[in-house]
């Protein structure tokens, strides 16, 4: 998995929100918000237009109309676990959003093999045939 450099990314970029966790954490977890909410706002990231796509099509619903992405981390116990976790993830979203995807080479089927699809789709009808009722003329 290809990781983001976050070091790279404007302070003014990201904020960073603590909510009341769901979770483990027993009583622990009505008293302390201990998960993680960080937005971050993609148009300041200044991402090529590809990196950009790539991006929104895999953040989905994270993303939202005015670009803000959104990544809520509580599955740890500690605010700080759950801030490595958000960042982590962050850094796992953005790593893979810069990986260009491999070009597909279009290849096309031999004649033979052409020839072997219809031969099997034959003896396929073949085999559908018999199972059939005989027709009484």
């Amino acid at each position: 998995m290809a990781r983001f450099d976050l070091s790279s990314i404007p302070a003014d970029a990201i904020e960073e929100r603590h909510l009341s966790g769901t979770g483990p954490g027993g009583q622990n977890v009505n008293k302390v918000a201990t998960a993680v909410q960080l937005r971050v706002d993609v148009f300041a990231l200044g991402l090529a237009p590809a990196v950009y796509r790539r991006l929104k099509d895999l953040a989905g619903t994270r993303l939202t109309a005015a670009g803000v992405l959104v990544i809520t981390a509580r599955a740890h116990r500690t605010q700080e676990a759950n801030r490595r976790d958000a960042m982590a993830r962050l850094s796992e979203l953005l790593g893979k959003a810069h990986e260009r995807p491999a070009r597909r080479i279009k290849t096309k089927p031999s004649r033979a093999a052409k020839a072997r699809r219809v031969d099997s789709k034959k003896v396929r009808g073949q085999v559908k045939k018999a199972r059939s009722k005989p027709r009484l003329d």
